[in-house]
């Protein structure tokens, strides 16, 4: 016989209610009342208002021709200088990448002497501007009048140093300091264990280096590159200082002889967003690349969402 003082089971659903004619009442629809977030209201018009004040700041301005602009967008004159600003900083990003490794490794050597003058390399190159390192670089034949590398190459410095030259030297070794320090950053992220046994294996240390080490180390490297020479397009533009004619001191040129200054520079400022936004898509789907083995799922790019949401679509216009 069940006692009346037993308790229903945890996981018992409470029963309905019904109606006098038998009908079961459904519950009472829950009424939510979203919270007033009138501190976000004020923030977003206080904001937008000062970028239209902003705006119409520039607009209006008197002196600047908008209309020059556009005009000079094209030219070619710019679109040599931004072909230079591109060319430098790829070389000087290539020379930064390869002297990084070296650097890098040498920094992790037992050797003292090579570890030593690493470090000696990458706290004088990344303790000094970048600005003063290609003032150095233009004015080496005050120390060196000539190059005399014997049987092989000698001419004055002044023949050699070029704008171009003391360009490249400036911004390559400037960049080989922040890139040893990346790249032994994404050496020291490597299990020491793989080394001991490709060591166990009877591979030499190069061998580990080439074949083990670097290939996982590309992971951690990588993407911090990408942002190094995005970062290497701007930092192209100080190669003003030593007469390059890069993208800056092209538009420099063409606003001191039409008095279009502000003008160009506006121009300048166009090729460069244009330039490191290009560059940094190819650094999004890059770094997706290496981060496969990283993250089990990667969030959606632009285009795949895109894609989903034009499927969605197109299967709700089926089902109507």
């Amino acid at each position: 016989m069940t006692d009346k003082f037993d308790k229903e089971p945890a996981d018992a659903k409470p029963s309905a209610a019904v109606s006098k004619d038998g009908g079961a009442i459904p519950p009472e629809a829950i009424k939510a009342i979203p919270v007033r977030h009138y501190g976000r209201w004020v923030s977003a018009v206080v904001v937008l208002a000062l970028v239209a004040l902003l705006v119409n700041a520039f607009a209006t301005a008197e002196k600047i021709q908008w209309s020059a602009v556009g005009d000079y967008v094209f030219d070619p004159t710019v679109l040599a200088g931004a072909g230079r600003t591109l060319l430098i900083s790829v070389l000087a990003m290539i020379m930064g990448v390869v002297l990084g490794v070296i650097l890098a490794v040498m920094r992790l050597s037992k050797n003292p002497v090579t570890s030593w003058v690493a470090w000696v390399y990458i706290w004088f190159f990344r303790g000094t501007p970048v600005y003063v390192q290609l003032l150095l670089w233009f004015n080496l034949a005050l120390i060196f009048p000539m190059l005399d590398l014997g049987p092989i190459y000698k001419d004055e410095m002044v023949d050699v140093m070029t704008p171009f030259m003391a360009a490249l030297l400036g911004l390559g070794l400037n960049e080989a300091a922040y890139m040893a320090e990346i790249c032994r950053a994404g050496l020291m992220a490597v299990d020491e264990g793989q080394t001991e046994a490709s060591h166990a294996l009877g591979m030499s240390h190069a061998k580990t280096l080439r074949r083990i080490v670097i290939p996982q180390a590309m992971r951690v490297i990588v993407p911090p590159t990408g942002n190094e020479f995005i970062n290497m397009l701007k930092t192209s533009s100080l190669v003003y200082a030593v007469t390059y004619n890069e993208l800056l001191r092209a538009t420099s040129t063409i606003g001191s002889t039409s008095y279009a200054v502000m003008e160009m520079l506006f121009v300048a400022c166009i090729w460069y967003l244009v330039m490191t936004s290009v560059f940094s898509v190819f650094q999004y789907y890059l770094e997706r690349r290496y981060a496969r083995g990283s993250l089990r799922n990667l969030p959606q790019t632009p285009w795949q969402k895109i894609k989903v949401n034009m499927m969605a679509f197109s299967r709700e216009r089926g089902s109507v």
